[in-house]
């Protein structure tokens, strides 16, 4: 394993700590959540190349299966999804989580042994700004690229800015995604996501603010978009 994963794996071990801070029961978590839903509703009914039970997916730092979750009470149908997790007691927890069919990968995703060319989609939800070396962040993407079917998507979720207050990520700005996938056909990106300490904030006011304070496009931080792979 490399340094960086070594770094990543330590951090969101202690990350795990703070568990509380991202409990769906908390005003802004859920608020934050269906924001991002609904955008992703929204991209896949405009960019789906086909029915979704019918498409393959694959998701690179799966973590508990929450995302999993998502996209089948979407209706992705179980035997067509895949999680890679480096962390393995977060692995497990996806295993208690999801159905059997749902196929589970451990280890470095880069090495993941994933037929090129098999997958329709391929979920990275705050996974690049969590990685610091740029030469790690361009063969995960690489390999990401590989697995997908032609006109496929990478589907994208992350920070557009640095966070001051946590030198373990780091924003990962527009510029950047297209320097990692040079060979995309389109890229479709929307700002999503009020300000987290913003929306904490907020919402210990009174969750009504949440949906106010990001009616302001600057302060939302992170980038959700549609990578696709050229058609044939």
């Amino acid at each position: 394993m490399s340094e960086d994963l070594k770094r990543l794996a330590a951090h969101y071990a202690q990350r795990d700590l703070l568990a509380e801070r991202y409990s769906p029961l908390r005003p802004e978590v859920w608020q934050t959540v269906q924001e991002r839903q609904r955008a992703l509703i929204r991209l896949l009914r405009d960019h789906a190349p086909a029915p979704l039970n019918e498409l393959r997916a694959a998701e690179v730092g799966c973590g508990a299966g929450g995302n999993l979750l998502e996209l089948m009470q979407l209706g992705f149908a179980p035997q067509h999804l895949m999680g890679l997790e480096l962390l393995p007691e977060r692995l497990t927890l996806a295993r208690e989580r999801l159905p059997a069919a749902v196929q589970l990968l451990a280890g470095d995703a880069t090495q993941a042994a994933i037929e090129a060319g098999s997958q329709d989609l391929v979920l990275a939800y705050t996974v690049f700004s969590s990685l610091l070396d740029d030469a790690l962040q361009a063969r995960l993407a690489e390999a990401m690229w590989r697995w997908l079917k032609p006109g496929g998507a990478v589907l994208w979720y992350d920070f557009v800015f640095d966070n001051p207050a946590n030198r373990e990520v780091r924003g990962v700005p527009l510029r950047r995604v297209r320097e990692l996938f040079p060979a995309a056909s389109t890229i479709e990106a929307r700002r999503v996501t009020l300000a987290p300490p913003l929306a904490r904030r907020l919402c210990r006011l009174h969750p009504s603010l949440y949906p106010l304070a990001n009616g302001l496009p600057l302060l939302r931080t992170h980038r959700l978009a549609w990578i696709q792979k050229p058609s044939p």
